[in-house]
Formats: C-alpha cells, sequence, structure tokens
C-alpha cells in the first residue's frame, strides 16, 4: 500500500507533512468526493471484505466505492500514515421508521484528536447526512456545513448526532419523495460511544450486513458521492441529485428513474465506478435512506 497511490486515487495534490486540521479537512473532502459510498459488491455476487489490503485494492486499484467499514478502515490507516492519532469508534444508526438505534454497532466511524480536541472524521456514511468537514466532540454547539447543520449531543457517556434537515424544492414531483420529507425537521443520525474498538470487532457486522435477508444493504442496492455542491444518489433504478441550499435555504432535488440498460453507463459517468461483474439492482425496502 503507498500512500501516494491513495492521493492520485482521490486527487489530492496538497501538502501532508504537517498533521493539523486544514490538511485533515482537505484530504477527508477530497476522499468523500472521489470514493462513492456504495454496496454495489452485494449485489454483483462479490463478498465485502475486511481485511485492509483488499479494501485499498478495490478503492484505490480498482477505483470502486466502500461501506462504512471500508471507507473509514481505509481512511485510519491513511491518517496513521501521515501521524494522526485515531481511533475507531462503533455506532448503532437511528432508523426513523422504527424511531429506534439499531440494536447491535453496525456503524464505524473515527475519532481523531489534534492539539487536544476531539473530532469525528466519518467517511462512510454516505446520502444527504454524510458530513463534509471533521466534527468537533463537543457537545450541544450547531456546526454548519454545507450539507446542513450537523449537532452532537452527549448524554451519560452516549454522544448522538443529529442533522437539521432544509427544505427541499422538487421539481418533478411526480417521483415519490422519501420518508417525512416535509414533516422531519431534524433527523437523529446515530449514536455511539467513546470506547476505542478494532476492526476484528466489526467482522460479525460485516457479514451479517450483507447476507442477513432483512438488511437493508440486501434489500437494497446504492450508490452515492458528493460533488463539489451536493450530492448524487442511486438507489435501485432511482437516480437522485440534489443541490445544496440551491436557493431560500432549501436544497434542489432531482429525481430520475433509469432503465436497466441506463445502469452501467450511470455507474460510469457520474460515480466513476465500473464493475466486473453484472449488477442487478434491487430495491424493496420500505426503509428510506434520506
Amino acid at each position: 500500500m503507498d500512500i501516494k497511490e491513495y492521493f492520485a486515487r482521490i486527487s489530492y495534490q496538497g501538502s501532508y507533512d504537517k498533521p493539523d486540521l486544514a490538511t485533515l479537512t482537505d484530504i477527508f473532502q477530497h476522499h468523500i468526493q472521489a470514493v462513492p459510498f456504495e454496496n454495489l459488491s452485494i449485489h454483483c455476487g462479490e463478498s465485502i471484505e475486511l481485511d485492509l489490503e483488499a479494501t485499498y485494492n478495490k478503492i484505490v486499484r480498482k477505483k470502486r466505492g466502500g461501506w462504512c467499514m471500508e471507507n473509514n478502515n481505509l481512511l485510519s490507516w491513511v491518517l496513521k500514515t501521515l501521524g494522526y492519532d485515531v481511533t475507531l469508534l462503533g455506532s448503532k444508526v437511528y432508523v426513523p421508521e422504527y424511531d429506534a438505534y439499531a440494536d447491535e454497532i453496525d456503524h464505524l466511524l473515527l475519532k481523531v484528536v489534534l492539539d487536544g480536541k476531539s473530532y469525528i472524521v466519518d467517511g462512510g456514511f454516505g446520502m444527504v447526512y454524510q458530513i463534509w468537514q471533521p466534527l468537533e466532540l463537543i457537545s450541544g454547539i450547531d456546526q454548519p456545513q454545507t450539507p446542513g447543520v450537523f449537532r452532537l449531543l452527549e448524554e451519560s457517556g452516549v454522544w448522538y448526532l443529529e442533522k437539521v434537515k432544509r427544505k427541499q424544492w422538487v421539481p418533478n414531483q411526480t417521483v415519490s419523495t422519501s420518508h417525512n420529507v416535509e414533516k422531519e425537521v431534524c433527523r437523529r443520525v446515530y449514536l455511539f460511544t467513546l470506547q476505542p474498538r478494532d476492526i476484528e470487532e466489526f467482522r460479525d457486522s460485516n457479514a451479517h450486513l450483507q447476507t442477513a435477508p432483512d438488511s437493508l444493504f440486501v434489500t437494497k442496492s446504492m450508490c452515492s458521492l458528493q460533488t463539489p455542491d451536493g450530492v448524487r444518489v442511486l438507489v435501485g433504478w432511482k437516480l437522485t441529485e440534489i443541490k445544496y441550499n440551491y436557493k431560500d435555504n432549501m436544497d434542489l432535488v432531482e429525481i430520475r428513474i433509469l432503465a436497466d440498460e441506463e445502469m452501467e453507463k450511470t455507474l460510469k459517468e457520474k460515480f466513476n465506478v465500473t464493475l466486473d461483474k453484472k449488477f442487478v439492482p434491487i430495491n424493496t425496502s420500505r426503509l428510506s435512506l434520506f
């Protein structure tokens, strides 16, 4: 594994000799705009491995994306290589339809300590809840970013991440939008503790999420990529392109339903993803991603 090869993959040409917040933020933003959050392996007959070299080969050399355990494990290696103080953390993702958090840890994120301050770094959540900058680990303070206002809240040692949502302008309203688009003002994203984790602790979750019949990742094929002004998301056959804060504190949401024959071209042109095997889209879960 070669850090310069990784930098070429994310088109990063900045300095990296000083492990400071500015460098961390710059690398992070290049990563999320180059490496999709995606589970396409499940839907083209491949398994998702947690071995770091396999992840590096997939994301850096094959120019694929990955889910949280791949993206953030790779980012952990990158940041440690550059001299950052990095700790793996585990979280439980909020499911709005159940108004509950997952029973078991199902998401990997990173804590980075810089100059005595702790930051949450998460390059593997994707969709509209993907942070664009490290979040300072401080409770109850609004942290505005381009996607919206993020906030961390701490209660009895448990931290909660939430995002204040903008209203959405959807020109083609004939296509159904997501869960409670109009009613929901603030979305809980996940909860976590500061207990240090090892990548081995995620093996059961990694296996379960790609094999359980009721797993969101088994019942929905997904690929999302942050753009300079928003995010692109492909779920099943539905392509959603969002421009953040397009006008009057509203996000522009454009939706199109693709035909099977458009899939390969769309993945290449919109997400820079080329698959080795035949991709079979799916979207049978009622659970929302937005």
